[in-house]
């Protein structure tokens, strides 16, 4: 596998993530988009370590940092939508007015 090959790849993620982060209405699909880009940036990172850094270790570290960070995005992301829910019945971005109340 060459690094070209890895780099379309990360490439389509992250074009498949923003298409999905600026077309849909959805809170759940707008976070599923943000996943995919990110998903799309680490391939990048990881095949960057992998083929071009011979396996350093600095790039594993990187790596492993943005797995925890799309975790915890996510987690913080699923609880305000949960909390965006349960004060004012909106699950489409459209739905809400402002968030000041």
């Amino acid at each position: 596998m060459t690094l070209t090959i890895v780099l379309l790849g990360a490439a389509a993620l992250f074009g498949i993530g923003l298409y999905g982060a600026l077309s849909q209405q959805s809170f759940v699909m707008l976070m599923m988009g943000l996943e995919l880009m990110l998903n799309g940036a680490l391939l990048a990172v990881i095949g960057f370590w992998s083929l071009g850094l011979a396996g350093m270790p600095e790039g594993q570290l990187l790596a492993i940092l943005v797995m925890a960070v799309m975790a915890v995005e996510m987690a913080v992301g699923f609880a305000l939508i949960v909390a965006l829910y349960r004060k004012s019945q909106a699950d489409m971005t459209e739905a809400i007015g402002t968030l000041k109340q």
